[in-house]
């Protein structure tokens, strides 16, 4: 992901959007980090919601890595979260996720989600459609696909290389079938060659 400085310009682009448009997650605002593998979304979710605690009186932070069951569970995903958090947030109830342990290959501990002023959820399929109406500011990430591979076998391991491969496929034919890159409000360089701009 680029240097701080960028981050810091690009979070900012991506707060002022989400904070000038009307609440979208019952009295709150959900800003989704979306892009491939690799590309920067995790940085730049932790610089949104850095930046955000300094003009919100709350922000939550969720990482999809958290949510996926293991390399293959892309596909259900996005119905665990709407079921499990987006729904109740949307009727001001608490939601709640299990964690999954990617060294024991196990659901963990169960964590719960309150109502917040702001909700930043960063990760592949946050984006998707079955989320669309409660999201407020979408951003897409992207970085060259040899920058993402290499970022993720440096954090992963050499070992780890055929599981990325695979997940890449996976993720190519979620973002086609849910338009996410055409859907986003906000396109992020993963690389921080070039400022964040509106789609």
């Amino acid at each position: 992901m680029p240097t701080s400085p960028d981050i810091a310009r690009d979070a900012a682009v991506v707060l002022d959007h989400a904070l000038g448009c009307a609440p979208t997650l019952g009295a709150g605002r959900l800003i989704c980090v979306d892009g491939p593998a690799g590309s920067g979304k995790t940085t730049l979710g932790e610089a949104i919601a850095r930046l955000a605690r300094r003009r919100v009186t709350s922000v939550r932070l969720l990482h999809m890595d958290d949510m996926y069951e293991g390399w293959a569970g892309l596909g259900d995903v996005a119905t665990r979260i709407r079921d499990g958090i987006i729904d109740p947030l949307l009727d001001g109830r608490t939601g709640s996720y299990r964690r999954w342990d990617w060294f024991a290959h196990r659901w963990a501990e169960e964590h719960h989600v309150d109502p917040v002023p702001l909700l930043v959820i960063e990760g592949v399929g946050s984006g998707s459609l079955e989320l669309a109406d409660a999201i407020t500011t979408l951003v897409w990430v992207e970085a060259p696909a040899d920058l993402r591979l290499a970022r993720g076998v440096e954090r992963d391991g050499e070992s780890m290389r055929a599981d990325w491969l695979t997940w890449r496929e996976s993720e190519t034919k979620l973002f086609t079938a849910h338009r996410t890159a055409d859907r986003a409000d906000i396109f992020v360089d993963g690389t921080g060659a070039a400022p964040a701009r509106l789609c």
